[in-house]
Formats: C-alpha cells, structure tokens, sequence
C-alpha cells in the first residue's frame, strides 16, 4: 500500500489577507491566491493550507467564526473558493481549510440564541456557569493574550461565559450532542465541496473537564489553553476521524495541539484513529544552537517512532515571529531551511519563508491584532514597484523589510536567492524516497557546533550537516570523521559555489548541505 499524500507532502500555509489583493481594498483575497497557484507550483510545494476565510466580524481576524459554512466578503464568496480549489487541483495542490472547533464569534446565530436566556434551546451550545459565591467567575482560568478571566458576566441572565480567547469567542460546549452534530455538518459540508484536509484550530480544547475546576495554584495566571488536555477531546477526534475516513482520497487532520510536551502531543494521534499528524510546537521555541536542535530531533523521533507515528517540523506561522527574524541573519534562515525540508515528518512552510522575510516593523498607530502578532503577518511582495504587485501602495499593514529586493520577480531572476534555494532543496526532497519517506539516524563524531544526520530507504541515501557557528568547520580529516562524508557529493548547499561538487570536509559559516553518493 502507498502512503497517503499528506505523509510526504510538503505543505504551504497562506495567511490569505497578507498573500495578493486583487480588488483594490488592500487586503489579500482568494482569487489573489487563485492567480499565483502557479508559484507554488514552480517552487514544488504539494498542498496549500488557507487560514480562517469564513464569514466573520475579524475581531480575531477569521478565527472567530459567525458562519462556519460561508466565505467572508473581504475574501470573495463560494464560487471564489470553488474555483480556486478546482484550478489548485488541476495542477496537483492539495487544499486544507482552517476549521476552528473550539469557539465561535459572538454574532453567530448559535451564540445569539444562546445568550437569548437561560430557556434558549441552545442554551446549552456553549458553556454557562452561575458566579461563584462571591460573584466572581466560576473557576480561575485565564484566557489567552491576557491576564484576565477567561469568563464574561451577562448581565441579562446573571451567569457567565467562557471564553479561553477573546471575549468575542465564546467556548462551544462539545459535551452537548447537538454541537458535535452540527460541527460534523460543517466538515461534510466542506468535505463535499473537495476540500482535502483540515487544519484545526486549538483542537486539545474542544474536551474539557465538565466540572470545571480550577487550575493548580502553581499555574494561577497563564492562560488555560495550554493546560486543557482532556480525555474527553480523544472521544470526540475518533469521531472526525471516522467522518474523514469515509470520505475517499485520504482526507486529513492536521491538529494544533498547544501542549508543550511533544508526549502529550503524540496522544492526539491516538493509535492511528485520531488526527493524522498534529503540530510540534516546542522547536519554534528553540534558539539556534546545535545541540538544542538536536535534542529537538531526537525527542520527536523518541516520541513518534514507537508510536508508528509522523511528526510535523515548522519554523514559521501566522503567531509567531518569522525565523528570519528570531534567528537573527539570513544566512542561518537559509541553513534552517534546509534542516526543516529534510527531517523526518511533514514540513510545513508559511508564505514568504521561501523569500528570507523578516518581521515587519509596525507602527503603534497601525497595530490591529489582539495577540501582539502584526509584524509575521506583512503582505507579501511579488515585484519591486511600490506596491509591490499589489493594486494598492499600502496595504493592511506595511510592507516587511527589504521588500524591494526580497520580492518574488527579483529572487526569481537571481538563482542564488533564498526562492531558489528553497526550490532546489524541494525538488531533492521530491527526488530521494530517503528524504520524504526515509528513517532518520542522528550522526556523532562531529565538531561542536554541527548537526548532522543522515536519511535512508533501501539503497537511497542522503547526510544532512548544519553548521549552526558563525565560523568554518572542519568536519574531519578528508570530510571523513569515519563517516565517509569524503564520498559524498553534494547536491543543495546554501553556499551554491560548493553544489554539484564532492564535499571537501569543510563547512563555511552557518552553511547546510545536503550531501549523495
């Protein structure tokens, strides 16, 4: 039996507002997204993960939904959905929508009816609580972004809502049947529209403890999303799973679990019956250093291999600071990202990681977003003119830094740009069963400051090594360390001057190779 797509397919997230504006507001759009499929498809991606455009009043810009089966209008509409996914299938993409389960926004219909009164027969859709004796909150978690509780009064009714986000995300209570009902409604109705796959928002949430009690002393004051982990939520995933499963082309589960235990993480895989893979979050947290990157390998390996299970490997999103930024310099951006298309797992690239974008420096006067998140979400530049191929100069939010020289046109004409590189490593990938499907073996005898591992199925073989020091390093006498590394060709370097060349022993700073017979 063959794999499923989504093992060995590299995916490609599109913050859909940030990607192309094609109708002059200023705001990136579906068919912005529908006119570059071509893009991806020269840079050799295989899927596209959109985030949130369902309908929505963006007081968490799409991730507080008011109908989870509509297209918000500063997107398009169903048909803008339609033929963008016709035409991304037409050329080989796969599509994954942003589904988010654990809430809805306080304008949607459900949330309206069930603030309606304590007798609304949706009452019970999301999760009401009276005050606690003293007229406080029911419990003491804390939502996320925030210091506050994560419980809103109702004056009109005297109880309170839960809320793990913004006041203006309610909690959908997922023990109440008819939630689970119409949420499973929601993913057929995608699902018949050919939609492959979902990306799910803060999946570990959906569950909680129905007594609702209040989190350890020791953790009074952090948010409670990364503390829900519930046995509950596991019941519900086999559930979806079942829903996906029965639909043909192997649908998928991509799940955000915000545990920062990769353990814990590995248990909403269940045992091959819950989410297909699930996010890794504790490397988007790890500082350049060899051997933090290492024990990061190595724990994904210790925790999904047993398991039989695939991890996924990320180094950029919509919530957290671009690498490029974090990192500190291009030239380790560009080693990062030949570490992330190389590991074990699924690779899951953000829009403008293929150009070395940093954060954008916005303004206090231009700041829109609740969580502190502008900088990673700056529109991406597709020429060099002032707006950047854009209809208009200035976007949502300004432009990333060295957007100029950093646009797709401009790297595209210099074949050694970060785009290239990206598209070279992508096509070796695509090449080496060892790189997209291979085991992983973590190499020893190296000098400090390197990693290296190697990848192998059947004859296919491939050593990755990544000097994450600011200087050259010798890895051995003839490139050897009794690793044969001497015999090795290598095929993708960052340095293109070394590619298509045997290996010389010798890695330039913050270099990565990735080497052949």
């Amino acid at each position: 039996m063959t794999d499923p797509w989504w093992k060995s397919a590299v995916v490609y997230q599109i913050y859909p507002r940030s990607f192309l504006d094609t109708d002059g507001d200023g705001i990136g759009d579906l068919e912005g997204v529908r006119r570059q499929l071509d893009h991806l498809v020269w840079l050799g991606v295989d899927a596209l993960w959109l985030s949130p455009v369902f309908r929505s009043p963006m007081a968490d810009f799409g991730y507080d939904v008011s109908d989870y089966c509509a297209i918000d209008p500063v997107f398009g509409d169903l048909d803008a959905l339609d033929a963008l996914v016709a035409d991304a299938h037409e050329r080989g993409l796969r599509v994954i929508l942003d589904w988010v389960p654990n809430h809805s926004s306080d304008q949607h219909p459900w949330f309206v009816d069930s603030r309606s009164g304590r007798d609304s027969a949706r009452r019970d859709w999301y999760v009401w609580r009276d005050p606690a004796p003293d007229g406080g909150p029911p419990n003491n978690w804390i939502r996320s972004w925030s210091d506050r509780p994560a419980w809103t009064l109702d004056e009109a009714s005297g109880q309170y809502y839960l809320h793990c986000f913004l006041p203006e995300q309610p909690d959908l209570n997922w023990a109440e049947p008819a939630v689970e009902a119409a949420m499973l409604d929601v993913l057929r109705f995608w699902l018949d529209r050919d939609i492959d796959g979902f990306r799910m928002d803060v999946i570990h949430l959906i569950g909680k403890d129905p007594a609702l009690p209040d989190d350890p002393p020791d953790l009074a004051g952090l948010s409670h999303v990364p503390l829900n982990d519930r046995p509950e939520t596991h019941v519900l995933l086999r559930h979806i799973r079942t829903l996906l499963d029965s639909y043909p082309g192997d649908r998928m589960a991509v799940g955000e679990v915000y545990l920062l235990d990769t353990s814990r993480v590995v248990t909403y895989l269940g045992h091959g019956d819950e989410l297909n893979l699930a996010f890794n979050f504790p490397p988007l947290y790890a500082k350049w250093n060899a051997g933090k990157w290492r024990r990061q390998i190595e724990i994904a390996e210790a925790e999904h291999g047993p398991a039989g299970a695939w991890p996924t490997w990320v180094l950029s999103n919509h919530d957290v600071a671009r690498h490029r930024t974090r990192f500190g310099s291009e030239a380790r951006a560009r080693a990062a990202a030949v570490m992330l298309l190389t590991l074990r797992g699924a690779p899951y690239v953000y829009a403008g990681e293929e150009l070395g974008l940093q954060d954008a420096v916005v303004p206090a006067d231009r700041t829109v977003d609740p969580g502190g998140r502008d900088g990673c979400r700056a529109p991406l530049p597709w020429d060099s003119s002032p707006g950047h191929g854009w209809p208009v100069d200035d976007p949502w939010l300004p432009w990333p830094p060295d957007a100029e020289v950093l646009d797709v046109a401009s790297q595209r004409d210099d074949p050694a740009s970060t785009l290239h590189l990206y598209r070279r490593i992508l096509a070796a990938r695509r090449a080496s069963a060892a790189l997209h499907a291979g085991e992983l073996t973590v190499l020893d005898g190296l000098p400090d400051g390197v990693l290296a591992y190697q990848r192998r199925s059947g004859d296919d073989r491939r050593v990755v090594l990544v000097n994450f020091t600011d200087d050259p390093v010798a890895v051995g006498a003839g490139g050897g360390a009794g690793l044969g590394l001497d015999a090795l060709t290598v095929e993708v370097s960052t340095d293109l001057t070394s590619q298509g060349a045997p290996f010389a022993g010798t890695l330039g700073a913050d270099e990565a190779v990735i080497l052949r017979a």
